[in-house]
């Protein structure tokens, strides 16, 4: 099975460009494509990945609800940098993507998890994915696996740049309709390297949303 990736969006186009000037420096080059976070999508099969969510039926972090369904398993297996905003970003870039299952689970893109989480090209990014798995007829189930973090301060301390690897390899569409769960074979596919600018809520103490969103497909580094 194929990926099937979405066309790329007007504002991702430069949001490498813009995410490296941000955060000071790198090599990496934009994908051409608009990709569904996390899934890997053919005539039958979108994935994802993830660790356990940390966030219960009642966790409720910046007065969001950022809860997820128990078989939408959100993994994040990082370590938490010493540096209090890299730390306060690092935790709201996962609380984006859960926000982004959790608009994929309710289906809709316009849960409050969203707009809280996510700002400008970040937002787009967030609607644009949960519009596709809402179109396609698919929900999702199984384990997103998110590793391997870095983070990095802007010189002007009000972003932070959040970049990590995500196995999609156990996390699986499933059809709304049916709750036929859409399995693939392991692949390259599976992998992703995200780099997420996170900038702080201008009138908020902790929260950080993300503002732009760099996604290598097919990431071998990531294996």
């Amino acid at each position: 099975m194929k990926r099937r990736s979405l066309p790329v969006a007007a504002a991702l186009a430069a949001s490498a460009a813009l995410l490296l000037t941000a955060c000071g420096g790198g090599d990496d080059k934009s994908s051409d494509n608009d990709k569904i976070a996390g899934a890997d999508q053919g005539t039958e099969t979108p994935k994802e990945s993830a660790k356990p969510s940390g966030a219960g039926a009642t966790d409720k972090p910046d007065g969001v609800d950022v809860s997820l369904p128990k078989d939408m398993n959100l993994v994040f297996d990082w370590d938490k940098p010493e540096n209090k905003d890299e730390a306060a970003a690092m935790e709201d870039a996962a609380n984006f993507f859960r926000a982004i299952y959790r608009g994929v689970d309710k289906r809709t893109p316009k849960d409050a998890a969203v707009a809280a989480y996510a700002t400008g090209d970040g937002l787009h990014y967030a609607q644009t994915q949960i519009n596709e798995w809402i179109k396609g007829g698919w929900t999702a189930t199984g384990m997103l696996r998110h590793y391997d973090v870095t983070t990095r301060s802007a010189p002007n301390g009000n972003s932070v740049e959040v970049a990590f690897c995500a196995d999609a390899g156990k996390f699986y569409g499933k059809e709304v309709k049916t709750e036929k769960i859409l399995k693939t074979e392991p692949s390259i596919e599976d992998f992703d390297y995200y780099k997420i600018v996170m900038v702080k809520y201008p009138t908020g103490e902790s929260l950080w949303q993300a503002s732009k969103v760099f996604v290598e497909t097919k990431a071998a580094k990531c294996q």
